[in-house]
């Protein structure tokens, strides 16, 4: 799905923004759609199969159970990821305002 140095999925990236709270997967749907205005949908499959990498990479950890409910939270590996993306995502918008309209744009 994905390694250290490669860029985010759209959906990774906002999966890892709805955890800086504990959320359960129809909560991290709910939040990203709301967050992206409806542009973005994920669905239980999308969320979930995600969210077993994320545990895996040690991005995100599981806090609380409630029943069928598990939430989980981001980690500082995890936020380390969503850092480094912005900072990846701001390079690419500045070089291409650059481009596109020149120095005066920056």
């Amino acid at each position: 799905m994905m390694d250290d140095k490669s860029p985010l999925t759209e959906g990774v990236y906002y999966i890892l923004l709805s955890l800086y709270e504990p959320r359960h997967g129809y909560g991290i749907m709910q939040f990203v759609s709301e967050l992206s205005r409806g542009r973005v949908e994920l669905g239980p499959g999308t969320i979930y199969g995600a969210i077993k990498t994320l545990v895996k990479r040690k991005w995100i950890v599981a806090v609380d159970e409630d029943g069928r409910k598990k939430e989980y939270v981001i980690t500082d590996a995890g936020k380390q990821m969503v850092v480094s993306e912005m900072n990846r995502l701001y390079e690419l918008h500045t070089n291409g305002l650059l481009i596109t309209k020149g120095e005066d744009a920056l």
